[in-house]
């Protein structure tokens, strides 16, 4: 949406943004969206609407959002011509209305959600400057899609093991006969249906009470190691690849063993050699997992550029951070397996580690017949359903821009398109039965106790407490200046009842913007950031009274200084503590763990949330403080979740330590009212799915909307 300033033209002034109008007609732009938007409706009115109408009806509602959000601001024209481009603009919105209700499916492109393509975006790049607007010249080339092909890195290597394993072999090629057929599916009913935004509503709007978990056959005989007991829901999975089934989506809440499951299902499908993509914080840790569940296995780690690796092992485990490294050769060593664990690490398609994984996917399904796949994650939903496309993806679910042939076969199968009204629990079931797999605690684990999270409100009273909450008055301040400048820039007889909360929510956009752009000023991010400093000693003071009365206290803070005052307030009490960091080795990381699981004289761990909370089991503790907010539930929750898991005895209590009276309390309410979307998606729970838009910009609503109601 554009700021206050723009001309009429559809460019801005210099001083405003680099947009600027060329001197031709004064056509501008509703002319040409004008004519646009009779040519879609003529084609609808024609029959079924192409794909190339399609695109031109989305790019239409984007620019016309666009000019109604820049007219409505425009100081530069008076009321009059504000009057009649709103009525012209009207006039375009009422036919794009007409159309699609002649053919419901373009209502999917009209969402805020809805996908732009590479050739929408070039399309509106040509109306632009067809209305006369000069852009950036950034803006005036359009990139082409291209598959997720991960770039080469400069970096890469061959390590002497795989040479060796090479040489070893030479006669044994990979057998690409054995690698499934690519169908082609030719979709009748859905022929002109975008698909992948009504899948993943599917999962928002769908669940109709049920949970998101395929069909499971009861275990035969699933044997498991000496020493170790295989809970009733693991083995049903793993006897599920025994069966045949080969691709899963693995979201078991944290905690139900998701590692076992995963290793047993790889040895009962024959999955070797085997593939595990993982976090670096957990990469020792999983090579302890696979010669504990599968002990007649060998696991190889890659450090580095991997100069220790034994590339004739069974188990291959690699992080995210030096794949770049090692994707060529991982591509080419046969793998019939691949694992990829804390699976949300992928969600965003543009990154290098999901393009890497993705890559490292299409190779393995293309020259092996039915691999072994599986994405684990406890938290496959942060922020969207969108979350879903990049693992959807690496299981072959679907491609790079429509459903793969299974889904699609089935789709077509149901009979449905997204206008009917059991399109949607019923596209959610398709999607589940190829392997959703999500089991909660308190459904399948019974013996492990509750947990909660206790909020610990701390009075910031000193010097520091008072400068954040000046900073916090000040930031306020700011923004309601922010809002009446934008507010007063609307021609004057213009009047607003009350709060104008669409005007608040795009000044917190600018706001946001403007604090990730540059480093100067206080804003949310660096308030946070000293809000964390302030409460360190005290969550500190109040951890150490914790382990003193009840044990064994796992302490986690995001940013390094909150954990350095916390370890000089333990070495001060004279209390043994260890440290998880994330620029440990691995082996001193193993070593930090193993002091405070083993040693009962090591009294507290104190965790970085980022580098430890994933992938670790601490349930030698029942009792977390949370230093530190997160942005997100999600990453409270796996936290909370290293001791929350299978082997915990006691009831799990989680201290959050919010400072009062500071935007603190606001962030721990967001966080906790958007909880809900993985159990609406995954859990049948039928609570309202809150508005996915991030936690700062939320925050900075809240605000601003408390300042103007003062």
């Amino acid at each position: 949406m554009a700021r206050p300033g723009q001309n009429r033209s559809g460019g801005t002034r210099t001083a405003q943004r680099p947009h600027r109008r060329r001197e031709v007609d004064n056509d501008g732009l509703i002319p040409v969206l004008a004519r646009a938007v009779r040519e879609v409706e003529a084609a609808a009115q024609r029959g079924q609407v192409k794909p190339s109408s399609r695109t031109k009806f989305q790019v239409i509602a984007l620019l016309m959002r666009e000019e109604r959000a820049r007219v409505k601001v425009d100081k530069a024209i008076t009321d009059g011509e504000r009057a009649e481009q709103m009525k012209r603009l009207d006039g375009v919105a009422q036919i794009l209305a007409k159309t699609a209700a002649r053919d419901t499916s373009l209502i999917a492109l009209l969402g805020e959600d809805a996908v732009v393509s590479e050739s929408a975006k070039a399309l509106k790049r040509d109306m632009q400057l067809s209305a006369g607007m000069e852009l950036a010249p950034e803006e005036q080339v359009v990139v082409r899609e291209a598959a997720p092909v991960a770039p080469v890195s400069e970096r890469q290597v061959v390590p002497q093991s795989v040479v060796s394993r090479q040489l070893a072999n030479p006669f044994l090629p990979p057998d690409f006969s054995l690698a499934e057929v690519s169908r082609e599916v030719h979709p009748v009913r859905l022929a002109n249906w975008e698909l992948f935004g009504p899948l993943f509503k599917a999962f928002e709007y769908g669940a109709g009470g049920g949970s998101a978990c395929m069909p499971l056959p009861e275990p035969s005989t699933v044997d498991a190691p000496a020493g170790a007991t295989l809970m009733h829901h693991q083995a049903q999975l793993v006897e599920s690849a025994r069966q045949g089934h080969r691709t899963y989506l693995l979201a078991d809440e944290p905690g139900l063993g998701k590692t076992a499951q995963s290793l047993l299902a790889a040895q009962a499908a024959g999955a070797y050699p085997l593939l595990v993509v993982v976090p670096n914080v957990v990469k020792t840790n999983w090579a302890r997992e696979v010669q504990l569940w599968t002990p007649t296995r060998t696991a190889t780690v890659i450090h580095g550029d991997g100069d220790t690796l034994d590339a004739f092992a069974d188990v291959v485990i690699v992080n995210y951070e030096v794949l770049d490294r090692h994707v060529g050769w991982l591509g080419d060593l046969g793998f019939k397996g691949m694992i990829v664990d804390e699976a949300h690490f992928i969600k965003n398609k543009e990154s290098q580690r999901s393009r890497h994984v993705l890559q490292l996917s299409e190779r393995i399904r293309a020259r092996t017949a039915h691999p072994l796949l599986m994405a684990l994650t406890g938290t496959p939903l942060i922020n969207d359903t969108e979350d879903f496309r990049a693992i959807w993806q690496f299981l072959g679910w679907i491609g790079d821009k429509k459903p793969a042939a299974e889904l699609m076969e089935q789709l077509e199968e149901a009979g449905l398109t997204p206008a009917d009204p059991g399109f949607f629990p019923s596209a959610r079931e398709i999607v589940i039965d190829l392997g959703i797999v999500r089991r909660r605690k308190v459904d399948v684990a019974a013996d492990i106790p509750a947990r909660r999270v206790a909020d610990l409100p701390v009075e910031l009273d000193d010097e520091a407490g008072r400068s954040i909450r000046e900073a916090e008055r000040e930031l306020a301040r700011r923004l309601v200046s922010r809002y009446r400048s934008a507010l007063a820039a609307r021609a004057s007889g213009v009047r607003v009842e009350g709060i104008d909360h669409d005007l608040v929510r795009q000044v917190a956009k600018w706001e946001l913007e403007d604090a990730s752009s540059s480093s100067s000023g206080e804003n949310v991010f660096s308030m946070v950031r000293r809000i964390g400093q302030a409460k360190a000693g005290l969550a500190a003071d109040y951890t150490a009274q914790l382990a003193r009365n009840v044990g064994k206290v796992v302490f986690f803070a995001k940013h390094i200084d909150v954990m350095d005052t916390a370890e000089q307030t333990f070495a001060k009490r004279g209390i043994k503590y260890a440290s998880i960091r994330g620029d440990q080795t691995p082996a001193v990381r193993q070593r930090q763990i193993d002091a405070f699981v083993d040693d009962p004289e090591v009294e507290i761990v104190v965790c970085s949330l980022t580098a430890a909370g994933v992938g670790l089991n601490l349930q030698v503790a029942s009792n977390v403080v949370l230093a530190e907010l997160s942005w997100t539930d999600a990453e409270q929750t796996q936290a909370i979740d290293r001791v929350h898991r299978i082997g915990q005895e006691e009831p799990v209590t989680a201290w959050r330590v919010i400072a009062a009276q500071t935007i603190d309390t606001k962030i721990a309410e967001l966080i906790d009212s958007k909880a809900g979307l993985a159990a609406r998606a995954l859990d049948g729970d039928d609570s309202e799915v809150v508005d996915s838009a991030d936690i700062q910009h939320s925050a900075l609503v809240a605000l601003l909307t408390e300042a103007l109601g003062g």
